[in-house]
C-alpha cells in the first residue's frame, strides 16, 4: 500500500511538472509571437512614406467632346504600374496609348496634357535605339463595337510620390489615345496621330 501510494505521488509531481513545463513552452511561443509581429509593425511604422502601399488611381477618360467614356485604374506592381483600361465608343482599329507628362485633359485636342512622360529623356518607341519613353505602352485593340478592356503594365513609372519617376508629381500627368497606331520608332509620338482620348492623374 505505501509503495502504491509512493508511486502515485511520483506519478502526480511528473505530471505538474510536464503540465508546468508545456504551460512555459506555450508562455514562451506567445510572447515570440507577440515579439515578432511587434518588430514587424514597428518596421511597416518606420518605412518612408514613399516605400509603404501605394492606393490606386482611378481615372475618368473623355473624349474630344469632353463625354466620359470610360476609365483606367493604375495600380503600383512590385517594378512599375498597372493599368487597366475600360472604355467605349471609339472607332475601331489598333490605337496607340502614352502615358504623358501633365495632368490635363483640355478638349478637344488634349495638347495640354504635354509630351510623353519622359523623366530619363530618351526618344520615342520601343524599337528606336535612343528609346524607349518611360510612357510609351503597347498598341491596343478596339473591337468592331468600339470598345476595349485591356491590362497594360509601364515597367518604369511609379504611383510614389517624391519619385522621379512618379507619375503622381507636381503637375501630374495623364493617359492619352491616339487615332493611329504606334509604329514604336518614329520620335516623338510614333507617327499615332491626334490624341482623342485622354485622362488626367493628379494629386
Amino acid at each position: 500500500m505505501a509503495i502504491m501510494l509512493k508511486n502515485f505521488k511520483m506519478e502526480g509531481l511528473l505530471m505538474n511538472r510536464k503540465m508546468i513545463f508545456t504551460a512555459l513552452i506555450a508562455a514562451s511561443l506567445g510572447m515570440s509571437a507577440c515579439q515578432a509581429s511587434t518588430e514587424f509593425e514597428s518596421k511597416e511604422d518606420s518605412l518612408p512614406v514613399s516605400e509603404k502601399a501605394v492606393a490606386p488611381v482611378n481615372v475618368d477618360m473623355i473624349n474630344s467632346e469632353g463625354i466620359e467614356i470610360g476609365t483606367a485604374t493604375l495600380t503600383e506592381a512590385p517594378k512599375g504600374v498597372t493599368i487597366r483600361l475600360k472604355a467605349e465608343g471609339l472607332e475601331s482599329g489598333t490605337k496607340a496609348i502614352h502615358l504623358h507628362e501633365t495632368g490635363k485633359c483640355e478638349k478637344p485636342d488634349f495638347t495640354s496634357a504635354g509630351e510623353h512622360f519622359n523623366p530619363a529623356k530618351k526618344q520615342h518607341g520601343f524599337d528606336n535605339p535612343k528609346g524607349f519613353h518611360a510612357g510609351d505602352l503597347p498598341n491596343i485593340e478596339i473591337d468592331d463595337n468600339g470598345t476595349v478592356d485591356v491590362e497594360l503594365h509601364a515597367p518604369d513609372v511609379t504611383l510614389q510620390h517624391g519619385k522621379k519617376n512618379s507619375l503622381l508629381d507636381e503637375d501630374g500627368s495623364a493617359i492619352i489615345i491616339h487615332e493611329r497606331e504606334d509604329d514604336y520608332m518614329t520620335d516623338p509620338a510614333g507617327n499615332s496621330g491626334d490624341r482623342i482620348a485622354c485622362g488626367a492623374l493628379v494629386n
